[in-house]
């Protein structure tokens, strides 16, 4: 839809992300072996740009071709612009795949399909955060429950998991999960 399109475009216009690699990604990259990689809902490349530093072929993948455009044209980093709601993952197709902050509860099951054997997934995205002080989203339907993230991808090996507390680009008090598995 042109209406969602536009709605990230006008996001990453009037809410730039941070161009620093997400720590999850920066800690625990190093746990896939040097290949291909999927970044999905990419934004302007923060963890693409790592991904593709360390030695990875990146698909970048984002609805918005204003963020896209922040991303470097280079030989390792394919740029994907597609409806993340009609995308079509590769099955057994990734070393590694990054999910930061973007949830579509669709996407679990093709996640774990598009990795390769011994391929490691890193997810981190926000929980529903209860209490005085955390910013509260405007959609739940976009944010985590407690101990979701862990249980949608216990088929995996979990190496990795945790709920805690951080805070957002904007300095909300926001709640995160993260999670790193590989796939057996």
């Amino acid at each position: 839809m042109l209406a969602d399109k536009e709605r990230w475009n006008h996001r990453h216009i009037d809410r730039p992300t941070s161009t620093n690699v997400a720590h999850i990604v920066e800690s625990f990259s190093t746990y896939a072996t040097i290949g291909k990689a999927l970044d999905i809902a990419a934004g302007a490349g923060r963890n693409t740009h790592y991904l593709a530093e360390k030695g990875f072929f990146v698909d970048a993948v984002d609805y918005s071709d204003v963020a896209l455009s922040h991303i470097k044209d280079i030989a390792t980093i394919n740029k994907v612009e597609a409806d993340l709601d009609t995308y079509l993952f590769k099955v057994d197709s990734y070393d590694l795949i990054v999910n930061c902050n973007y949830l579509d509860r669709r996407h679990f099951p093709l996640i774990k399909e598009a990795l390769k054997e011994g391929g490691i997934l890193i997810f981190e995205t926000f929980i529903v955060s209860n209490g005085e002080g955390y910013h509260q989203p405007s959609n739940l339907d976009f944010v985590l429950r407690e101990n979701e993230l862990l249980h949608a991808f216990l088929g995996l090996h979990i190496l990795y998991y945790e709920e805690k507390d951080e805070v957002n680009l904007q300095g909300e008090k926001v709640k995160i999960a993260s999670l790193v598995a590989r796939k057996r």
